[in-house]
This record gives C-alpha cells, structure tokens and sequence, in this order.
C-alpha cells in the first residue's frame, strides 16, 4: 500500500497501542493530504534557519517536524522552503507552529500540517537543534521511527 493510501484511522485499528496519536489539531495546507516517512527532527523558536537549510538537502522520503514551541507570531516555513523540501525529495513537514504563503504550498506536492498561518518572517539566526528526540502535546518523536499524517491526524510509531 503506496504511502498516499494509508488512512491513519485503519492504521490504527490495525496496530493500535504500538502508535501514538497527537490530540493537538494541525491544518492539513500542503498539496498532499496523506503523507508518511521515517522522521527527522528540528527544534527551534521563531527562527527558521535550521528549517531552510535541512529541506534544502536530500530528504529520501522523510517528514520533517519541526517543534517551533507552538509560536503563531513567526512563519517557520514559506513557499520558497516548502517548494525547495519537494526539490529535494521530502514527502512532508509537520510543524508545531506557523508557516506562511498557505495558498502557494496548498498547490506543491507535498504534505504540511502547521497550526496556522502568519505573514511574518522569523529570524534567521541559525538558533536549535536537529536531529534530537522532541516531545510534543505529550507525544515522543524520535528521528528515524515512522509518522502518518492524513486529514484525520498524525500517528507516531513508539
């Protein structure tokens, strides 16, 4: 079953308490609804260096999530980054915050969830980590454990 056809409601009928489900509700923006991969990790606040410079190297399938601390003040993520992540092979973002040009990534052919939207730009600074364990609304993101992302919402592998 190709990744696209995956529903996480089916996939978690059929592994149940293998998976955890994020109860924080993420807008589905990007082109892809259904979208999964083995994860890769960024934590940053308001500032999206880190961001711009991992989707702009290969991604082999990947999601990358980026724990942003929840912040709608700054986009995390623009077009140009978004439109650089299918460049270079990234099947989705995922991001506990805000990006920005919603509509010109609705039409790229990748998966984005975020909590919303703001024109704002965030610093460019270079400031967090990658590739670290996150913990976000009480759920563990390890990098390189499987994510399902569809409309429904984002499943981990524990």
């Amino acid at each position: 079953m190709a990744a696209s056809d995956v529903h996480t409601a089916d996939l978690y009928d059929e592994r149940g308490e293998e998976l955890d489900s994020m109860a924080r509700q993420f807008q589905s923006l990007g082109g892809h609804t259904h979208f999964s991969g083995p994860i890769r990790t960024i934590r940053c606040f308001e500032d999206n260096a880190l961001v711009k410079s991992t989707l702009g190297a290969p991604g082999d399938g990947a999601v990358l999530v980026v724990d942003g601390g929840g912040s709608l003040r700054t986009a995390l993520m623009g077009d140009l980054i978004a439109a650089s992540a299918v460049a270079n092979g990234w099947a989705g973002v995922v991001i506990n915050g805000a990006i920005r040009d919603r509509m010109a990534i609705a039409g790229l052919p990748l998966g984005v969830k975020a909590l919303g939207s703001n024109p704002r730009k965030s610093a460019k600074a270079g400031a967090g980590e990658c590739d670290v364990e996150l913990e976000i609304d009480g759920v563990v993101l390890r990098p390189g454990a499987m994510i399902w992302c569809d409309p429904d919402g984002i499943l981990v592998e524990r």
